[in-house]
């Protein structure tokens, strides 16, 4: 079974390096924030390449709220328009089985 990607904000990878970059080792800060050393590493060498521009795409995460809240009214529409579809044709399926019992003349039953 895979696991869920988890997000992380720019602060909380910036602390997590700082710590690395401190002397705490990297197992010792995988344990206690239950990810994997190598996530460690490379956000290190990330940070180290460019510190004021590191993690930029982690300041995007603020509009992923935005995104389902759209898509959350996609779909109530969607449900909203199918619920009708099925009334819709739940009605017209009695009304053909009604006619259709009823054997009226002109009907195609043999």
């Amino acid at each position: 079974m895979s696991k869920e990607r988890r997000l992380f904000s720019r602060d909380f990878k910036i602390k997590v390096v700082q710590a690395y970059d401190s002397g705490v080792s990297a197992v010792e800060l995988s344990r206690q924030f239950e990810i994997h050393p190598n996530v460690i590493y490379n956000w290190s060498r990330e940070y180290r390449k460019d510190p004021d521009n590191a993690f930029a795409s982690s300041t995007h995460q603020s509009d992923i709220p935005e995104a389902s809240e759209r898509r959350i009214a996609e779909l109530e529409r969607m449900l909203g328009r199918l619920s009708l579809e099925n009334d819709f044709l739940k009605k017209a399926l009695t009304s053909a089985k009604d006619i259709l019992s009823k054997g009226k003349p002109g009907s195609t039953k043999p």
